[in-house]
């Protein structure tokens, strides 16, 4: 198990974990094409109109090695796109439709946050160069989230967590949805504010003193005094909509995009609708998670950005989906 994209660079060790380095379990091959349901997922999509925002950090507030930066003029077409991540309930079906394994079934192990594991010591097979919170556990996957001891049926509401992008991919096609890009993302997350630091303005905690996402409070890693509520992820829509009514895309946890990531894109990025570079450094995930902090890794800013390789999970990154036209 090696450290991902984000743990090679300032801030970075708190992210998802890489992909486990030890061939699959049996020696299986992922499975590449899920056919389409004919009654798919349903899923609550907010409407996004077609507009034109200023993308990336104008704060000077980023890891320089994540290229959050130059602040570029994007213009996209309107879209529609999940109020919240896929849940648990949700990916329940379609894995019992399908019968699809995900990557971390067929690795047999996943990375799961050491104050979060449900697991025998036997089953803690490895830890996350450079960052031993990170357990790789026998027997994590999206329906034991914490390990072999913890259950998806506990938190249905909750999001399906220990996907890699490969699995997200099938499950949109099972669905008929497809992954956002990037720019689609950050426009959606932005809820219509121009440059906000945050998806709902500049300050990161409310008026009335109320926490506004769901991110670690304390010291990292030993010590979350859950002053938002929680220690791990928490039900969609626990925390208040952006101005586009989309939950949680500050914290809670990672979600994948469309692009692959480079840190040199928005140098010369397209300014309508841009798909991403055609190859980089692992696939782009967005957001942040639960274990973001502004003393240690602050990517729960809607500018902030980073990356991981395709066949990674972890018990931090989900995905939400976009309608096809």
């Amino acid at each position: 198990m090696t450290a991902g994209p984000g743990a090679r660079r300032s801030g970075g060790h708190c992210c998802h974990p890489a992909a486990h380095t030890h061939q699959r379990a049996g020696g299986e091959r992922s499975q590449h094409s899920v056919t389409a349901a004919a009654d798919a997922a349903r899923h609550a999509d907010c409407p996004v109109p077609a507009g034109e925002f200023l993308m990336g950090d104008a704060f000077g507030e980023g890891y320089g090695s994540d290229g959050e930066t130059p602040v570029h003029r994007v213009r996209l077409t309107r879209f529609r796109i999940d109020q919240h991540t896929v849940t648990n309930a949700q990916f329940s079906r379609f894995v019992t439709e399908t019968g699809y394994r995900t990557e971390a079934e067929q690795f047999g192990s996943s990375a799961v946050f050491h104050l979060l594991a449900r697991a025998r010591q036997s089953d803690i097979v490895g830890t996350a160069v450079g960052a031993p919170w990170w357990l790789a556990v026998r027997g994590a996957d999206w329906a034991r989230p914490l390990g072999p001891r913890s259950g998806w049926t506990d938190v249905p509401d909750h999001p399906v967590v220990h996907v890699s992008y490969n699995d997200a991919l099938a499950y949109c096609a099972w669905a008929g949805r497809r992954l956002p890009t990037e720019a689609e993302w950050e426009y959606a997350a932005r809820g219509g504010l121009q440059s906000a630091r945050y998806c709902w303005g500049d300050d990161m905690i409310g008026p009335g003193g109320e926490h506004l996402m769901n991110i670690w409070q304390g010291v990292f890693p030993m010590s979350n005094t859950r002053d938002d509520g929680y220690l791990g992820t928490c039900p969609v829509r626990s925390f208040p909509a952006n101005g586009f009514g989309l939950h949680e895309m500050a914290g809670n946890v990672w979600e994948w995009c469309a692009d692959w990531f480079s840190p040199h894109y928005y140098r010369n990025s397209p300014g309508t609708d841009p798909a991403g570079p055609a190859f980089g450094l692992g696939r782009v995930t967005r957001g942040g998670s639960y274990l973001c902090h502004e003393s240690y890794c602050h990517r729960y800013r809607v500018a902030a950005r980073t990356g991981n390789t395709p066949e990674s999970s972890s018990g931090n990154c989900g995905f939400r989906t976009v309608a096809l036209p």
